[in-house]
């Protein structure tokens, strides 16, 4: 028998796969929603104090799509806000879900200026309502930057650590912080991170694009009223960079827990994750494409790969590839020592043919 459960940071996760923050967490009815379908957890639409601030167009998405497929979604971008709801309105629904729910793992996602007493009054009144857990959103990559939000805070270490640490000495609950990719170094956000006293380190966000440009109207993608920005890049195509940041960061800070999310689609996809250290993962695009009911796929085939693997529990395998990292300098090494090591091999067994000829050659000759 396989148990799909595994507890992160005191938190008993039914399962370890995590809706993302973003639209799938948009509202207290669609998180009900995904309780019922079986998602181990969900992480709620970035919430700030003040919703006046926000304010998102249409369209704000854009899709690369197959050369062959055009239905096919490679890569997604969106240049979509934080939560345009109140911040009290927000504050009752939490407590209505997790009160509904209290087996299931409801995490606030936060995100303020870069002033104390904002970071101290959004941890505690949103804790207060029961979530489980905060995960600081100091990662997505357009929108609100001249207010030094988002990435604007996550690209700069120093003030990674400093706003960690409000956030961890007002909290009462682990606080998780969200790291963005659009970085030179993805290991020295999340180490500020757990200097501070984050509990865990989630990653990747979103990747800084630009989704394409329309050769008709030749206006960059997607287009609001003729003109765009930049904007966040996931789905599919994000995977094999998601799956480079979350090796580091779990290799960089292991005395945290890692949540993995970049493009999974798939249960295969969400083991890889697991496998280069993440405790859990987060899907946001691949549910939106796919259907918040792909839940009932993710655990099936999870549970699969722990029978075919002989694992009990998740605890099992979780960071299980990451003694597999080295330099490229061993590496060389490696295959000198392989080569010399066949040579060897060759030449005792050509000794060893040469022997029995011999005699062969002694018993014909007798």
């Amino acid at each position: 028998m396989t148990d799909l459960s595994i507890c992160v940071n005191g938190i008993h996760f039914p399962n370890p796969f995590v809706l993302g923050s973003g639209p799938p967490g948009t509202n207290g009815r669609v998180i009900k929603r995904s309780f019922e379908l079986g998602w181990g957890g969900i992480v709620c639409k970035t919430l700030s104090l003040d919703h006046s601030k926000v304010h998102n167009t249409v369209p704000r998405y854009g899709k690369l799509t197959d050369r062959e497929n055009r239905k096919k979604v490679i890569g997604f971008q969106n240049i979509e806000l934080i939560s345009d709801r109140p911040f009290d309105l927000w504050l009752e629904e939490l407590a209505e879900c997790k009160a509904a729910y209290p087996d299931r793992i409801l995490i606030a996602s936060i995100m303020e200026e870069y002033e104390r007493d904002k970071w101290v009054e959004i941890v505690e009144r949103t804790q207060a309502t029961g979530v489980d857990a905060l995960e600081l959103n100091l990662s997505c990559p357009h929108g609100l930057p001249e207010r030094q939000m988002g990435a604007a805070m996550g690209q700069d270490a120093a003030i990674v650590e400093e706003v960690t640490a409000w956030a961890v000495a007002a909290a009462k609950i682990p606080v998780w912080a969200k790291m963005t990719p659009n970085v030179g170094d993805p290991r020295l956000s999340p180490e500020a991170a757990t200097r501070a006293g984050a509990d865990g380190i989630s990653a990747i966000n979103t990747i800084l694009c630009t989704i394409g440009v329309n050769l008709e109207t030749l206006r960059p993608m997607p287009t609001v009223e003729g003109y765009s920005v930049p904007g966040g890049y996931s789905g599919r195509a994000v995977l094999p960079i998601a799956l480079r940041h979350v090796s580091e960061i779990a290799r960089a800070c292991p005395t945290a827990s890692v949540s993995g999310m970049g493009g999974i689609e798939t249960a295969e996809d969400a083991v890889q994750f697991m496998l280069l250290g993440a405790s859990t993962v987060q899907i946001c695009t691949g549910a939106m494409l796919r259907g918040y009911e792909l839940i009932e796929e993710l655990c099936l085939g999870l549970e699969a790969f722990m029978e075919r693997h002989s694992f009990a529990k998740v605890e099992d395998f979780v960071g299980k590839s990451l003694p597999f990292f080295t330099t490229h300098a061993d590496l060389v090494q490696r295959q000198l020592k392989a080569k010399r090591d066949k040579a060897g091999e060759v030449e005792r067994d050509n000794m060893w043919r040469g022997d029995i000829a011999k005699e062969t050659d002694s018993l014909v000759t007798d």
